[in-house]
């Protein structure tokens, strides 16, 4: 298996592990946006917290240039941490929604 069909199934597996969560506090459900030509994957919480629309990308992952850019990370542990344990080394993974000095601490990709 190449190293990008590779990074797409740990996403997917990933995102419907996320996507499956059911809220007890809010009216709303996740689901999975895959662009697998474009290699864009999210996962999307759509519903209402009361009287207020919920609408917000939860998991948001491209692999661009054989790394998987993590866009958004709304996850209280750290969506990385799943990546890593997956066996994607930290030189793949690029926290895209930090700063590249915090990235380059943290020995993750810069990118």
């Amino acid at each position: 298996m190449d190293k990008i069909k590779k990074y797409e199934a740990v996403l997917l597996k990933i995102l419907e592990e996320y996507a499956a969560i059911k809220y007890s506090n809010l009216n709303a459900e996740n689901e999975m946006v895959v662009d697998r030509e474009n290699h864009r994957y999210q996962v999307v919480t759509i519903g209402w917290d009361g009287y207020k629309r919920v609408h917000t990308a939860t998991l948001h992952f491209d692999i661009k240039d054989g790394k998987i850019w993590i866009q958004q990370d709304q996850t209280e542990h750290g969506i990385a941490n799943d990546l890593v344990e997956a066996g994607i080394p930290k030189s793949d993974i690029v926290l895209n929604y930090l700063l590249p000095e915090v990235r380059e601490e943290l020995e993750f990709a810069l990118g």
